[in-house]
């Protein structure tokens, strides 16, 4: 393995574990989303000044004013979305940021359809994403409050920035029985929050407060 993913020191697999070990006490149980998160090297995913504190529970900068969750919220919202089934075909990912949550999703389920505002970010992201050999993943660079309607309905959507309500748009393209895991509320107020839709309706779960970075119109 290529010693930049393999990891030494604060990066090491012992560094790994640990991480691990803390994920499982603050209650994630998915045998699956623990694992992957074991193995995917989160440090090549920031910058090497940051990367000492990729495994810490934290959130770091990366750049253009947008950050990469703690590991606990990439946790938290994969088990959350992976729990509506079983297996997951097509998944809506809304904010591919510097990659990180892309990788764990697209371990996990068939296709990760993924959009981006921000040009650069999206160019690091690829690259990184290519060094781990996923393939399974579509790339749009686009405006997010849009989704990406040619490839709906998605059995998931994972939004990583907060808007202040749950986009129509995206609800639109979630399938009957399919779930969405984003964070809803203005700055200092905002909630995790789990959406299923019915065959008529949805049903919304208030799940617990985070901090995201909000959830922006346009393009950069």
């Amino acid at each position: 393995m290529n010693p930049s993913l393999q990891g030494i020191g604060m990066t090491s697999l012992r560094t790994r574990e640990r991480m691990i070990k803390r994920l499982s006490e603050q209650g994630i149980s998915h045998q699956k989303v623990l694992a992957i998160m074991r193995d995917t090297p989160r440090h090549i995913f920031m910058d090497e000044a940051l990367s000492s504190r990729a495994y810490e529970d934290t959130a770091l900068p990366i750049g253009y004013n947008q950050t990469i969750s703690q590991p606990y919220i990439v946790a938290k919202m994969t088990e959350l979305l992976l729990r509506s089934s079983d297996h997951l075909g097509k998944v809506l990912e809304v904010g591919t940021g510097c990659g990180y949550q892309t990788a764990i999703l697209a371990q996990l389920v068939d296709h990760v359809y993924s959009v981006e505002r921000i040009l650069p970010l999206q160019k690091k992201a690829k690259i990184h994403l290519w060094d781990l050999k996923l393939k399974n993943i579509s790339y749009l660079y686009g405006d997010g409050h849009q989704g990406w309607p040619d490839y709906a309905p998605y059995d998931g959507i994972l939004a990583s920035a907060a808007p202040a309500e749950i986009p129509l748009s995206l609800l639109q393209q979630l399938a009957v029985g399919g779930v969405m895991v984003m964070p809803v509320g203005q700055n200092g107020h905002q909630t995790l929050q789990r959406i299923t839709r019915k065959s008529s309706g949805y049903d919304i779960e208030l799940l617990e407060a985070v901090t995201f970075v909000p959830f922006l119109s346009g393009k950069e």
